[in-house]
């Protein structure tokens, strides 16, 4: 089976390299494009014949347009291509939307890369039943398929850290840059001591990296990339 082509619609730029950069690190999954706003977002999609697209990671948080009028679009259009939502919507009346549009997942920001990773091999999963040729047998095979959409529960984390905090800080973090505990602070929206400590617990669990950074007065400053 070929690699699922996903375009990346998010307006932040750090955001859409994470996710970019997330996806990529996921095996079968390759990234087509990545898109800014709702507009070039369509545009792209419309060109499905010369670079096809199966799976749109879409914020709906558009500075043109709420990405749930992406979606009335893309279905007023006959598109066939789906939809991970991922964004930081927590209103039900949008969540119903999502559902009745033909979303086929919904992950909440700010997410740590295992869960946005797992949402991507459930979804590989799920097309890989999907795509076969002929009917199914019973009713046990639709059930199947609907489950494999379905995510595990949270991890456990340590006393003191929680998942939303948690993927606000990975997600400041690249691989290509470092970023101190203060710089990652200022991004996540927390303090400097509260981010050092979620950094290190990703340096503990081998999902980020440290090292000194050279060049500013005094002690050496630690940076922090994802591993």
């Amino acid at each position: 089976m070929t690699d699922i082509r996903v375009l990346v619609v998010e307006d932040e730029p750090l955001l859409a390299e994470a996710h970019r950069a997330y996806t990529e690190r996921v095996p079968g999954f390759t990234v087509v494009g990545v898109a800014h706003t709702a507009r070039d977002a369509m545009t792209m999609l419309r060109r499905r014949e010369e670079h096809p697209v199966d799976l749109v990671l879409l914020d709906f948080r558009l500075p043109d347009l709420h990405g749930l009028e992406v979606c009335r679009a893309l279905r007023a259009a006959g598109s066939p291509v789906d939809v991970l939502a991922v964004t930081s919507a927590r209103d039900l009346a949008v969540v119903r939307s999502a559902v009745s549009l033909g979303v086929t997942s919904y992950l909440l920001k700010p997410f740590t890369f295992a869960a946005f990773r797992d949402k991507l091999n459930r979804y590989a999963e799920y097309r890989r039943q999907v795509v076969a040729e002929g009917e199914v047998a019973a009713q046990h095979e639709v059930d199947r398929m609907f489950a494999t959409l379905r995510g595990p529960a949270t991890q456990t984390l340590p006393k003191g850290l929680d998942q939303q905090t948690l993927g606000a800080v990975l997600g400041s973090l690249s691989r290509e840059s470092g970023r101190s505990a203060t710089e990652v602070g200022l991004l996540a929206g927390i303090s400097r001591v509260t981010a050092r400590r979620y950094l290190e617990y990703l340096v503990t669990v081998e999902r980020a990296v440290r090292a000194p950074r050279y060049g500013t007065p005094g002690r050496p400053e630690m940076e922090y990339r994802t591993a």
